[in-house]
């Protein structure tokens, strides 16, 4: 099916044993793009994750996947449609990472959950996609965080979902670390375009990955866009307790001082084409 807002909902009232914590939740999220959702501590970004994940009951409203209300499928089909790398850490008692992968295939076995070599191949295929074939024989609980973020999200590819969720994918994570997980969600999304939802505080990590951001604020949609159209209300989302990227705070404080600068610049080609068109404009003086 062809559905161009492949995940959607509407009037989502989301919350914990019954309280609402965020109403009127419209997000529409269409094939193949990089939607990103930013807001405060408490926000409610993980709990919306949650609930459109069915892995948290939603107090009302509508939630739909590939034309379909999230409620009619079935655990097996919406495993195939939506993978989830939540911050909640698995905790799989004498398991090997390449069995922590391999469980992505179960929603494709039989009964008896056995793999067969095709789905070995895809096993394989997943672990080679974040360079962690050289983990297979390791216990999942004996490596390192980058390491475990690495095999979960394996794991996730392994199901050859629609829609890959990620809930701070690259949390606790030193700076290579978060580099090499990034890299790898940008391949896949570059060589199989699936979509993507994540949560990430990183603004950096952002504005460089994604096509749009949803921003969470006192339990509403605060505003939504495009990077661009995002960071161009930088002072906004500073007066709001977010953040934004480096290169967006370093052009706010170029324009403050009296330079021709656009404060909603994110990335450092941009802000160097800005300073070097000024440089231009400058030479005859």
């Amino acid at each position: 099916m062809n559905v161009e807002n492949y995940l959607q909902t509407r009037n989502l009232c989301v919350g914990y044993d019954g309280v609402p914590l965020i109403r009127d939740i419209a997000l529409s999220v269409r094939r193949g793009e990089i939607v990103a959702l930013i807001g405060p501590n408490g926000a409610g970004k993980s709990t919306i994750l949650k609930s459109i994940t069915r892995q948290l009951k939603r107090i009302s409203g509508v939630i739909e996947i590939g034309g379909a209300e999230l409620r009619s499928l079935s655990a097996r089909k919406l495993a195939t449609q939506m993978a989830v790398v939540l911050t909640d850490r698995l905790k799989p008692e004498m398991m090997t990472c390449r069995d922590v992968v391999a469980a992505g295939r179960y929603p494709y076995t039989g009964r008896m959950g056995l793999l067969s070599h095709e789905d070995e191949e895809k096993v394989t295929a997943a672990m080679a996609a974040v360079h962690a074939v050289d983990l297979g024989d390791r216990d999942f609980g004996a490596i390192s965080d980058g390491q475990r973020q690495r095999i979960l999200l394996a794991r996730a590819l392994c199901q050859e979902p629609e829609v890959l969720v990620l809930d701070e994918p690259t949390a606790g994570l030193d700076p290579a670390g978060r580099e090499n997980l990034m890299a790898n969600i940008r391949d896949y999304h570059r060589n199989k375009g699936k979509t993507i939802i994540l949560v990430s505080h990183s603004m950096d990590e952002i504005a460089r990955n994604v096509d749009r951001i949803l921003v969470l604020k006192n339990a509403h949609v605060l505003m939504q866009g495009t990077p661009a159209e995002v960071f161009a209300r930088g002072e906004e989302l500073l007066s709001a307790g977010l953040d934004v990227p480096q290169i967006t705070r370093i052009a706010m404080e170029l324009k403050r001082r009296g330079l021709d600068i656009d404060p909603a610049v994110y990335t450092v080609e941009a802000l160097e084409r800005q300073l070097l068109a000024l440089r231009k404009g400058g030479a005859g003086c």
